[in-house]
Order: structure tokens, then C-alpha cells, then sequence
């Protein structure tokens, strides 16, 4: 393959992100000729309602394909041509392709989650699993839990109103299943009788340190679900570690993420071992430098 890969990440305030590093190493390893760019909307000086220009420009220079972030995910898909299924479903794009003439929308939040579940947390009990955030990747990340058969899904949300308008839509499309809303100030009673928390609000971020909610609800035969991944080790995963209670980090569903959209980009299998290493890699480098 010898014509050049172009790819991009759009989204506000994403300077900082590892998603070009990842796939440009991965492109190294890989032997393709993969460039991986910021779209910036600050740094641009555009809104976020002008994604539909920047697609139009994209797809013109010769883009093969674009990752959407933060505030963009729903505001793209009025100007996509096709939706995979799940990316209909959930309502959310993450990822565009450029392929045919036609501008392709897909959704790798929630697969990236569900392998990352997968791999780190296989047989996990999921009769009743607690979710903390519906906002943001909340409607990605339930939609997982409710793939790999959460019996009894309770969304928990400082929005009442957020987790029971998530809570309807995931209601249709897993009618077998239960799909309960409730406010953070009932999260003890959820977590009570709960087999698992999914943690999906930005408490634990460098910018937002320390947990959303007091470690004494947590019990060792609780298992915890982590999204964020700068820090990999955040203040939940840490209290929840000192009990003994399993733990999943969020740099896998980072990466998996990452491993899927490669493979709509490109139609190559990326190693994502080593996509995932190199990660963890970026990320401790930097947890080490802040130490410093």
C-alpha cells in the first residue's frame, strides 16, 4: 500500500490526546504509510456546529477517515450518508470512514468497552450491574454492559432526567432486559444488592481527582468497571484494589477503541497487544514526568 493513510481526530480541546500516537505507531509497526491528525475546533476557531464543513473539507483533501470526540458525536450524523448498525442504535458516532463517495458513520466506544470487558473481567457476574454516568460515553458503555447480558442494568446519574431518557432508549432495544433509573443520592441502595459498578462520570481525571462517591460503598466481591485511563490507576481503582475487589482500568477500552477504528481506516488487523502496551507505556511515561 503506498498511498498515504490520512486520518484525523475532531473535537474541542484535544491536543493532549495519545489517539494520533497510537494509531501512527501502530501505522510504523505495521509498515503503512499512516498519518494521523488534530482537528481542533479551538485551535481552528470553529463550533462544533460546523463539523458538517470539516467533513466536507476532509473528505476533499483526502481523508480515509475520522475519529469524533467530545462535543461532536451527535452533531455528525446529520451530515453522514450511511450509520452502522450500532452507531444507529446508540445514536453516537465515534468514527467516519470515507469510502465509495459516501461518508460512513460508526460507533467504537461501545466495542472498545465490551473487549475490554471481555478480556479483563471474563465470567464476571452481570445480574446486576450498577452504571455511575449517563452522560458522555454513558450511553456506549451501558449499551456493552447490556451486549454481554447485564441482567439488570441500573443507571445512576446526578440528571435524573439523563439516566431515565437513556434509560427508555436502551429499554426498547434490550426488551428482555431491565434498564432502571436513579439519582446519585440513592447510589448506597443501587451498589446494595449490586455484582458490579461501571464507573462513567470524568471523577479520577488528572483535571478531576478523587472518587464521585465515598469508598465505604464498595465491597471486595464488588467488581469496578473503570472508562477513565489518565491516570490508569484512579482513586476508585485504588480503594477498590486496597479491598480486593476485582478491577478493570480504562486504557483498554481507550485502545480497543482505537484497534477497531484502525481497522475501518485501514481493513488491516492491528496487533493490539502491542497497541496496548504502547499506551501504557505513553501513559505511565507521563504519570512519571508529573512525579518529577
Amino acid at each position: 500500500m503506498s498511498e498515504t493513510i490520512l486520518c484525523g481526530l475532531i473535537g474541542t480541546g484535544i491536543g493532549a490526546s495519545l489517539t494520533p500516537i497510537m494509531h501512527e505507531e501502530e501505522g510504523r509497526a505495521q509498515s503503512l504509510p499512516y498519518v494521523y491528525r488534530i482537528l481542533d475546533l479551538d485551535v481552528m476557531g470553529l463550533a462544533p456546529s460546523d463539523i458538517g464543513e470539516l467533513l466536507t473539507y476532509a473528505k476533499r483533501f483526502g481523508f480515509r477517515g475520522l475519529n469524533i470526540t467530545h462535543p461532536c458525536k451527535q452533531l455528525v450524523i446529520e451530515h453522514l450518508d450511511e450509520l452502522s448498525p450500532d452507531a444507529a442504535k446508540l445514536g453516537a458516532v465515534n468514527t467516519v470512514l470515507f469510502d465509495g463517495g459516501k461518508a460512513i458513520g460508526h460507533n467504537t466506544d461501545w466495542s472498545g468497552f465490551g473487549r475490554n470487558f471481555d478480556t479483563g473481567l471474563p465470567g464476571a457476574k452481570l445480574d446486576r450491574v450498577v452504571q455511575l454516568g449517563a452522560g458522555g460515553a454513558g450511553a456506549a458503555v451501558a449499551y456493552a454492559a447490556l451486549t454481554r447480558g447485564a441482567r439488570v442494568l441500573t443507571l445512576v446519574d446526578s440528571s435524573l432526567a439523563r439516566a431515565q431518557e437513556l434509560a427508555r432508549t436502551l429499554a426498547v432495544q434490550f426488551p428482555t432486559q431491565s434498564v432502571v433509573a436513579k439519582h446519585t443520592d440513592d447510589l448506597a441502595d443501587a451498589l446494595a444488592g449490586a455484582d458490579g459498578l461501571i464507573h462513567a462520570t470524568p471523577m479520577g481525571m488528572a483535571a478531576h481527582p478523587g472518587m464521585a462517591f465515598s469508598p465505604d460503598l464498595l465491597r471486595p466481591d464488588l467488581w469496578v468497571a473503570e472508562i477513565v485511563y489518565r491516570p490508569l490507576e484512579t482513586e476508585l481503582l485504588r480503594q477498590a484494589r486496597l479491598i480486593g475487589a476485582p478491577t478493570l482500568s480504562g486504557g483498554g477500552m481507550t485502545v480497543f477503541q482505537a484497534v477497531d477504528a484502525f481497522r475501518i481506516f485501514t481493513g488491516i488487523e492491528p496487533d493490539s497487544d502491542r497497541m496496548l502496551a504502547h499506551m501504557t507505556a505513553l501513559v505511565q511515561g507521563e504519570q512519571a514526568a508529573v512525579a518529577r
